[in-house]
């Protein structure tokens, strides 16, 4: 159950890039959400929506010289993070902030086992002897669910199967139990019966440790299960942000309803029935078209959309949308084509 105070709050937050020296790109474009102890909040969106963008820019890894945050906030438990500088962000990822990559494979050091990674994590914000650090980096793989782990800290990680390395990431982040795990599609490389696996075992976690989790994915399936509130994103910006069951009963903004739809349904392949699809794809961040970002894919798409930039604007309490005709659609009863 998440508190009344959030643990994280984004608000209005722009990062940039900086392609040349007259070409600069909003890669995050006034983005706000913020997330509470014990919950699940899922950002969802296709490739190229600005989710990881969004992840990067909280944990401060912008590639250097090239990605800035150029405004809005960043909050942790009230306390502004947007611009602290390397060192005090070091203190920050792993200890406050954890984050799961999508492929372990890039993401652990392949020179170094994977108990001496977890202890370095553990050595560096505890302040404890390197002993301490290896008995703590054995609990943790033991705690997520990899068997032998007196043996397997001593593994590298290509000794380790795809599974077995996402459940050492797993581990490595939340070694000194963060009060925040950003997991970025941290199950899209994996088979079904191993993502069921991780999926259960960071909601375990979550209840063991009562972290909140900022759980990014394309994968709509995975939401229903996991999240708790939703928030959709498309070219760079907000289009709807709701709980998990109104999301999916009714949703309000055509893009969702379009992500909605393109889900295989349990029997559909039997009853031949052909799978929806957003036409089209993402806009080039250098090249948006006027007004609404999604009115190119839109089967809704009026004039007024074509010329209008839509505001984020509160349905209720709990959901907003970025759609100039959202009060006169009734998505739930006709499907986006």
């Amino acid at each position: 159950m998440a508190s009344d105070t959030p643990v994280l709050e984004v608000r209005d937050l722009q990062t940039t890039f900086d392609l040349s020296k007259s070409l600069s790109i909003c890669a995050v474009n006034g983005v706000s959400f913020s997330v509470h102890a014990g919950e699940t909040l899922a950002i969802v969106g296709e490739s190229g929506s600005g989710k990881s963008v969004t992840s990067l820019s909280i944990m401060g890894l912008l590639p250097k010289d090239v990605g800035r945050i150029s405004g809005g906030s960043i909050k942790l438990d009230g306390r502004d993070i947007t611009n602290l500088n390397d060192a005090q962000m070091r203190d920050i990822r792993g200890k406050e902030i954890g984050m799961i990559f999508q492929e372990p494979m890039t993401s652990l050091n392949p020179v170094h086992t994977v108990g001496q990674q977890i202890a370095e994590m553990v050595i560096r914000h505890e302040k404890v002897s390197k002993a301490k650090a290896r008995t703590r980096a054995i609990e943790m793989l033991d705690l997520v669910g990899i068997p032998e782990p007196t043996s397997r800290v001593d593994n590298y990680p290509h000794e380790m199967s795809g599974g077995m390395r996402q459940r050492a990431m797993i581990a490595m982040a939340l070694a000194c139990e963060p009060r925040i795990l950003i997991a970025d599609e941290p199950t899209t490389a994996l088979d079904v019966t191993i993502q069921a696996q991780m999926l259960e075992l960071m909601q375990d976690l979550q209840k063991k440790l009562g972290m909140a989790i900022i759980f990014i994915t394309h994968d709509l399936g995975v939401v229903a299960e996991v999240a708790d509130r939703v928030v959709v994103m498309y070219a760079a910006q907000v289009v709807e942000t709701a709980s998990v069951e109104d999301i999916f009963e009714k949703p309000r903004m055509p893009y969702t309803a379009g992500l909605l739809n393109s889900i295989p349904r349990l029997g559909s392949s039997i009853n031949k029935v052909r799978l929806e699809a957003i036409p089209g794809s993402v806009p080039a961040l250098t090249n948006l078209p006027e007004g609404c970002r999604f009115h190119p894919r839109c089967a809704f798409a009026t004039d007024l959309c074509k010329t209008t930039e839509p505001a984020l604007e509160t349905a209720d309490e709990a959901h907003m949308i970025r759609c100039v005709r959202w009060r006169e659609l009734n998505l739930n009863e006709r499907k986006v084509s």
